[in-house]
């Protein structure tokens, strides 16, 4: 099993940049796809970012494209989403989510519900 704990998170102008963690504990000599989700108020949650175990292949959703990147440091077992030029519909929890797969797994996860652990989310909060 592992534990996923999410930081970085607050308020921020419009136009702004926030880098997001998400630091792993526990089981992680296995291997996982990570990816980011956010739920908005009154939304449903979606992903927005995704990295696989193995290879560096990334997805980014259409809305975050050009803006958002997602990267992993798996020697620190931690999993990052730089957020650029951020716009207030970027107000929302985001979280962390891990997929336990192969660790030579070269494919992302997009499907929300093949996530196996997720983190408690941060608050990002983006004013106009």
């Amino acid at each position: 099993q592992v534990q996923l704990l999410e930081s970085g998170g607050g308020l921020v102008q419009a136009g702004g940049s926030l880098r997001l963690s998400c630091a792993a504990s526990g089981r992680t000599d296995r291997g996982y796809a990570m990816g980011w989700f956010r739920q908005a108020p009154g939304k449903e949650r979606e992903l927005i970012a995704a990295i696989a175990s193995y290879g560096g292949r990334t997805y980014q959703a259409d809305s975050v494209k050009g803006r958002f990147a997602i990267s992993r440091d798996n020697a620190k077992s931690t999993v990052f989403l730089q957020m650029n030029s951020l716009k207030p519909e970027d107000t929302a929890v985001y979280y962390c989510a891990a997929d336990e797969v192969s660790p030579l797994r070269m494919a992302v996860t997009t499907a929300q519900s093949d996530y196996d652990y997720w983190g408690q989310g941060t608050q990002v909060t983006v004013s106009s």
